[in-house]
């Protein structure tokens, strides 16, 4: 049997500074492909190319990955200032109508990072350019030296809500996760809820309150070591049972209802 379509929400890059690509990390596909066990299909994500609804017929789930380029500030109300950083326009034309349109039909994402926060915009939210910036948060960035390994290295808990879809799925009210963000939600949507948070109160796990399908996003990333992290299989393995649901009977595979 086909293995479900999972379309990688990819992002812009520019190699040597001048030819303009798509690109999208190699740890996305490896988790799809070898936990999920879905096939990995890289998005162009630019509305010159491609269109929500294309995508929706051709893809059973999407990953919306991170990405150094921040949601743009007036897509949650706010004006654009130096330190919200750089920006991919055509990245927040595709993703937030394709987010409202999966929470719509119950079709199944899983968002991480700059994923998490589109979600979280796309569901009424606002986010913080630097959240370390705030009284009382730390650093959440990734650290500037070191290996990969040391990068993605897992640097503090998360707190899931007793009996919410994240402890059911994880076994447990306490993760450790890496953390490799600036920004962080500050006020969440009302159907954006926070299901998980870091020592500083920064929200690190969530879903959409109602909807019809799998909407797990998370602020760490996951697609590290993906096969072997306790946290991350297990939420892998069930994004792509939620694919393969829908791949099945194009029907939403329910784990949201907390």
């Amino acid at each position: 049997m086909a293995r479900p379509v999972v379309g990688i929400i990819g992002n812009h890059h520019l190699i040597n500074d001048t030819y303009a690509t798509h690109a999208g990390g190699v740890m996305n596909s490896e988790a799809v492909a070898g936990v999920s066990n879905c096939l990995p299909l890289l998005i162009p994500a630019d509305p010159r190319y491609v269109s929500v609804a294309e995508l929706m017929e051709t893809c059973d789930g999407f990953l919306l990955t991170g990405g150094r380029p921040n949601v743009h500030p007036t897509e949650y109300g706010e004006e654009e200032t130096p330190a919200h950083g750089a920006f991919d326009r055509a990245r927040d034309a595709i993703t937030l109508p394709l987010v409202r349109a999966c929470v719509d039909s119950g079709q199944p994402f899983l968002a991480i990072c700059r994923g998490f926060q589109e979600v979280a915009v796309a569901m009424g939210s606002t986010l913080h350019p630097e959240i370390r910036d705030l009284p009382g948060r730390m650093n959440h960035r990734m650290p500037p030296d070191g290996t990969i390994e040391e990068k993605f290295a897992l640097r503090h808990v998360v707190t899931l809500t007793e009996g919410g879809p994240f402890h059911r799925l994880m076994g447990s009210t306490e993760v450790m996760t890496n953390t490799l963000h600036g920004q962080g939600v500050t006020r969440a949507g009302t159907r954006f809820v926070i299901d998980g948070h870091a020592p500083d109160g920064t929200p690190e796990a969530a879903y959409v309150k109602d909807a019809p399908g799998f909407t797990l996003s998370v602020q760490w990333h996951p697609e590290f070591n993906a096969a072997n992290d306790p946290v991350s299989r297990p939420l892998f393995e069930a994004f792509g049972d939620a694919c393969r649901a829908w791949a099945e009977g194009r029907q939403p595979a329910r784990l949201m209802r907390a």
